[in-house]
């Protein structure tokens, strides 16, 4: 096949690069920010005006479509989220409407989904968790995709891989904590016992993505490893043993802590985590994918690269500035994903 990954550059895309060309696929990557020299690579904000001309030039002839470009945790000067990710996903599947790309994969995320008590199936609606702009951005993204034709919608849960501790330590550390310090017996997590997570690694959630390609597969594909990890589990891996904090409790102190630019996550990451629902994977397990990777041993991988300042190019390597540089010094560090005081 000759696929085009829009967000070629990210967490799942650098993934789905390795994945496709093992298989043999032709592959164009599309991204703001690409390898200097390399022919396979367009540069692109999808947000742009003038971007829907570019992707669909890129588009053309191509066998499929993978959009993965999406602003997950970006700086007050990167472009606002919901250009990035109504406007430019817009752009992206007029584009390939445009260019009749006749299969489109989107990703979409857990986040989608209506908050629910039990683990839901691909028909559980998506209105998204009140509170949390990513979530509700991707809920919108759902609604968009409604009635088209030749389109798949994947749906994971938290990705990780080792390849990105550097992207994913900036948007979730505070810069007061050393990155080093993460995975030592000695140091309490706070988190509030409630909490469940499922996890999966990117190179299965790159390869959930091949499956769906290679069938042709239409609808939407729910995308995790099993099974869910508890609080204890999670704290477990992250250091050294849980500290059972109240969800109210850590909620009100990120409140204050994002608003200054102490640490990056505002509170409404907080209430998703809290609300997200755990997903039952049947539909893409039918199609032959299993993941290969346990969620444990995935995350922990993750953490330690983190501790070790692990990354590979561009937008997932880690930046070696100053500890003080990197704080909001009174300001957010990071656009806001809403109000949820």
């Amino acid at each position: 096949m000759r696929v085009v990954v829009t967000g070629a550059s990210g967490n799942v895309g650098t993934a789905l690069l390795r994945v496709l060309a093992d298989a043999g696929d032709s592959v164009v990557g599309i991204a703001r920010q690409v390898p200097p020299g390399s022919p396979d690579w367009v540069s692109c904000d999808i947000g742009a005006p003038a971007a829907e001309v570019v992707l669909s030039r890129a588009f053309a002839g191509a066998d499929a479509v993978v959009h993965l470009a999406w602003a997950i945790q970006p700086t007050p000067g990167e472009p606002a989220m919901r250009r990035t990710n109504l406007v430019g996903s817009a752009h992206v599947l007029r584009a390939a409407e445009r260019a009749g790309v006749p299969h489109v994969v989107v990703a979409s995320s857990v986040a989608a989904y209506t908050p629910a008590s039990t683990p839901v199936d691909e028909e559980w609606p998506c209105g998204g968790v009140p509170g949390s702009a990513y979530s509700l951005q991707k809920a919108e993204l759902e609604r968009m995709l409604v009635g088209r034709p030749g389109v798949a919608v994947v749906r994971p849960c938290a990705v990780v891989q080792p390849d990105a501790g550097g992207e994913l330590a900036r948007w979730v550390l505070s810069p007061l904590l050393p990155a080093g310090m993460l995975g030592r017996r000695w140091l309490p997590v706070p988190l509030w016992s409630g909490l469940r997570a499922q996890v999966v690694h990117a190179e299965d959630v790159a390869r959930a993505i091949r499956v769906v390609l290679a069938h042709r597969a239409g609808g939407a594909f729910n995308v995790a490893a099993d099974p869910p990890l508890s609080a204890r589990e999670l704290a477990s891996v992250l250091g050294g043993f849980l500290l059972p904090v109240p969800f109210a409790v850590l909620r009100a102190v990120a409140w204050p802590t994002w608003r200054l630019g102490v640490q990056p996550l505002h509170p409404g990451w907080l209430r998703l985590a809290d609300q997200a629902s755990l997903m039952d994977c049947t539909r893409i397990r039918a199609l032959g994918w299993e993941p290969r990777h346990p969620p444990r041993e995935a995350l922990a991988e993750f953490v330690a690269a983190v501790a070790e300042g692990r990354g590979t190019w561009g937008p997932l390597a880690p930046r070696h500035v100053g500890r003080w540089r990197r704080l909001g010094l009174g300001r957010p560090a990071h656009q806001s994903q809403g109000d949820v005081r």
